[in-house]
């Protein structure tokens, strides 16, 4: 389950909604799947990468609305650059921390050590925050237990830190309005900005200064989130255009926060500005607004890519995500939210190209995991689709190992995707741990809503033709994670929270995310159907950067569509 944490940020000096003209008929996307050209390979690096995440974004949602795009937003990527048709992530367990660590170090959860937003620990049963480190706290802020303020938690390295290994002079500077979000792309030797919802501002952890630099004190002092009270949320199209979506108001979509339906105004029935207004911000088109204000203001105040030494500026955009949690793919809302987003995104570019020069960066988009449709309403539609009780999947489960080896708690809970074992109850009964776990996943696999099951002997066999195993054997790193894994049926929920949907499992709908590039001299221009993974858009990167992959990076450089002079 996603955990909200208290790490979002407010917008820069200029607060403009970030929008563009009308929308233009989608033209054609040029087929190409040639390999990348000596040329290309050979070019100088450039001034800038941008990489951008849309958290949450499911491919199918890009291609869905293609045709309501702005000429210069998601359309850039799609009509004049490089973008893939068939990328997916390889392992198993689709969760943000998993997929923000694994883009940029191009390695799966295997080797990352991030295999989940949160997990327990194998031993104590101690939670376990991807990026929690209580040597570090917020700058000027308060900090949570489990707050995430480092890196320590990734076991590899990034691009990031490769690049600043052999040019300490390059910057790489990290937004979101999640920690794990900046923190993760951050890597090692990054810096990291995340979205404070407790009053609404930026900040950096004490793991990379002890205090924040001019530019962003100046951005905070602003108090541009503040801009946003009162501030209505209303479809950008007339109702016609969103027939393709489900309506608002559904009983299955959450009715907290902003409320459920358009159009809805952010702060209705506050005040003023606090906490609550400033939490709501995220889940609503103005939580994306101020991370790319905040980002405009990264590439004014650390001079970006002004100089030879190339720069990365990693923005993770999440509000999109907390509109699928809470209102489905599948919902105008989700619909309405993924437009406004295509018009920030054009007004970002533009800034790009008159700041940094259109010549000179290279703009890269993914996301770190799909989503599932909500499963009430791909009920509606003949799907099977139910929610698993993680709660009644334990008690299942432990009442069937009580009558096979004697009283006691055999299964103490759940870690990601994993079962965890008491061992000492085992081993002083006396029994060798696989014959525990070969009994759970004989019990799990009689579940409805449970499609496979594997033991650590599986996840440690060379086993490639089981269906599923691969995926979770990428997602198991066998000093973190539960010794048992299992995979819920396509459509099915692991959760006992009604409404909403989610995501996590090795399933088309969780995997498939976009890979969109533009930087033409760099990455081509066409659409690229070879199947491709986003582990390897790391070493794609490295390979534009002239540095070596990351060491621990799994993926191989892109089939970039032929480079155009």
């Amino acid at each position: 389950m996603k955990k909200t944490l208290p790490q979002f940020a407010l917008l820069t000096l200029s607060l403009a909604v970030l929008t563009a003209c009308g929308t233009a008929p989608s033209a054609g996307p040029e087929a190409a799947m040639a390999a990348p050209a000596a040329s290309k390979t050979a070019a100088a690096a450039p001034k800038l990468i941008v990489f951008l995440v849309v958290d949450g974004l499911p491919m199918r949602q890009v291609l869905s609305y293609r045709d309501q795009l702005q000429p210069d937003g998601f359309k850039r990527f799609l009509e004049r650059g490089a973008w893939f048709a068939n990328a997916h992530y390889g392992h198993g367990h689709t969760v943000t921390a998993a997929g923000h660590a694994t883009m940029l170090t191009g390695a799966y959860p295997e080797r990352t050590g991030i295999i989940s937003n949160e997990w327990r620990d194998a031993k104590s049963f101690e939670q376990v925050y991807n990026t929690g480190d209580t040597a570090y706290q917020y700058i000027e802020h308060r900090t949570e237990p489990l707050a995430g303020t480092s890196p320590r938690n990734l076991r590899a390295e990034t691009v990031g830190d490769v690049l600043r290994s052999v040019q300490p002079e390059s910057k790489v500077i990290a937004v979101s309005g999640k920690d794990r979000g900046a923190i993760l792309p951050a890597g090692h030797k990054g810096t990291a900005y995340m979205y404070m919802s407790e009053d609404g501002q930026f900040a950096s952890s004490t793991y990379y200064m002890p205090s924040h630099p001019q530019w962003v004190k100046a951005f905070n002092a602003a108090k541009p989130a503040d801009a946003f009270f009162g501030k209505t949320w209303a479809p950008l199209l007339p109702e016609a255009a969103y027939a393709r979506s489900v309506p608002d108001s559904q009983p299955w979509q959450s009715n907290a926060g902003n409320g459920n339906k358009l159009p809805a105004v952010l702060g209705a029935k506050m005040d003023g500005p606090g906490p609550r207004f400033y939490g709501n911000i995220l889940p609503s088109p103005y939580g994306d607004e101020l991370t790319l204000a905040f980002a405009r203001a990264a590439i004014e105040g650390e001079q970006l890519g002004a100089d030879a030494k190339t720069d990365i500026l990693s923005v993770s955009l999440s509000s999109h995500d907390y509109v699928n949690h809470a209102f489905g793919p599948e919902s105008r809302l989700s619909h309405d939210h993924f437009l406004h987003l295509d018009r920030y995104l054009q007004g970002f570019f533009k800034y790009l190209d008159e700041k940094v020069g259109a010549g000179n960066y290279v703009a890269v988009l993914t996301a770190d995991h799909g989503f599932a449709d909500t499963p009430a309403w791909a009920k509606s539609q003949g799907r099977d689709a139910e929610l698993l009780n993680p709660a009644l999947l334990q008690a299942t489960v432990n009442e069937g190992l009580v009558k096979k080896f004697g009283e006691g708690r055999w299964v103490v809970g759940f870690s990601a995707a994993g079962v965890l074992f008491d061992h000492k109850q085992i081993a002083a009964r006396g029994l060798q741990p696989a014959e525990v776990y070969a009994e759970a996943k004989r019990l799990m696999l009689q579940v409805n809503g449970v499609l496979a099951v594997f033991t650590p002997d599986q996840l440690l066999s060379r086993d490639e033709s089981t269906p599923y195993l691969k995926a979770m054997r990428k997602a198991w790193h066998p000093e973190v994670s539960a010794p048992v894994q299992f995979v819920i049926k396509p459509n099915w929920l692991f959760s006992s929270r009604p409404g909403g949907s989610s995501h996590g499992t090795p399933h088309a709908y969780d995997t498939h995310v976009p890979i969109l590039a533009w930087g033409p001299q760099w990455v081509g221009r066409g659409e690229v159907t070879q199947a491709v993974e986003v582990v390897d858009i790391a070493p794609s990167l490295a390979q534009m950067l002239h540095v070596k992959a990351p060491a621990q990076a799994q993926g191989k450089p892109l089939p970039w569509p032929q480079a155009v002079k």
